[in-house]
């Protein structure tokens, strides 16, 4: 029985006095013991067999070491060396939440929509292109957050946005290489493929540096328990990765298609005039 582990408690004066009267009166009991507690759930209820006023005591019953290094470890951790001072206190009505987020959820619908504008003005059909591709990930996107699942808070909502914004920014640098490509009397196919060439190394460092930051932001979050911030970078992390996808295959794929139609609709032409 001395290979047994067992729990040592030690009091303050005040304690002393008090843990000596209690332990006298239940002392040699068989229905009455001390029960600790902690956060409303006992962790251990011992019986007195004789009254202690020394101001120590011992724990003994067949503990594991295990159990019994686990309740030394509540035991210490339920006692806080030093008072709690609030330094701030706010609350957030659940009305003003939902109608923040459906702001939030409003400003990206109308952002979205600028840019399918501006794109589809300024580029004509690549920015056409730019924008279905934008539509596929945000379908993309969506179907991700539900598989996982992912709740949207409002940090999630405009890390989703800015996603939005890195998606169309590779869709801007691979169409101006592509007009540089074609102001150098390229074609259309080669243009194409030369300007997402090297429009990859960009995009490719852009996105990976907003992916290292997003890992950093998220590891720190986790630690000091940010769940805001961790939502952020993980929501942002994901859209970024599918951006990439997108502003690369779905564009490309997409482009080329349109080329060989319009090259399948020019031949077409020419043998018809011929023919007359």
């Amino acid at each position: 029985q001395s290979d047994q582990p067992i729990i040592n408690l030690e009091f303050d004066s005040l304690g002393t006095r008090l843990f000596g009267e209690k332990t006298t009166e239940i002392a040699g009991s068989l229905t009455d013991s001390i029960a600790i507690f902690l956060d409303d759930q006992e962790l251990i209820a011992p019986v007195v067999r004789t009254p202690i006023t020394t101001g120590t005591a011992i724990i003994e019953g067949g503990f594991t070491l295990e159990r019994a290094q686990d309740i030394s470890l509540l035991l210490e951790g339920g006692r806080l060396p030093f008072p709690i001072t609030l330094i701030q206190e706010r609350s957030v009505d659940a009305i003003l939440g939902s109608d923040s987020l459906a702001k939030s959820v409003l400003a990206g619908i109308v952002g979205f929509a600028l840019v399918f504008l501006f794109m589809t003005l300024y580029y004509r059909v690549p920015g056409l292109v730019a924008s279905i591709a934008l539509l596929i990930y945000t379908a993309f996107v969506l179907a991700i957050f539900k598989l996982l699942p992912v709740t949207l808070t409002l940090s999630g909502v405009a890390a989703t946005i800015l996603s939005v914004g890195m998606a169309v920014d590779a869709n801007v640098l691979i169409f101006e290489r592509m007009k540089d490509e074609l102001r150098n009397g390229r074609t259309l196919i080669g243009a194409i493929n030369i300007g997402f060439n090297r429009a990859w190394p960009a995009i490719r460092d852009s996105n990976v540096s907003t992916l290292i930051t997003c890992a950093i932001l998220y590891y720190f979050s986790n630690q000091l328990g940010t769940t805001i911030v961790q939502g952020f970078a993980a929501t942002l992390a994901i859209g970024v990765m599918i951006s990439m996808f997108s502003a690369i295959m779905v564009s490309r794929t997409i482009l080329r298609v349109n080329r060989f139609d319009w090259a399948r609709k020019t031949a077409g032409r020419v043998c018809a005039d011929r023919s007359i």
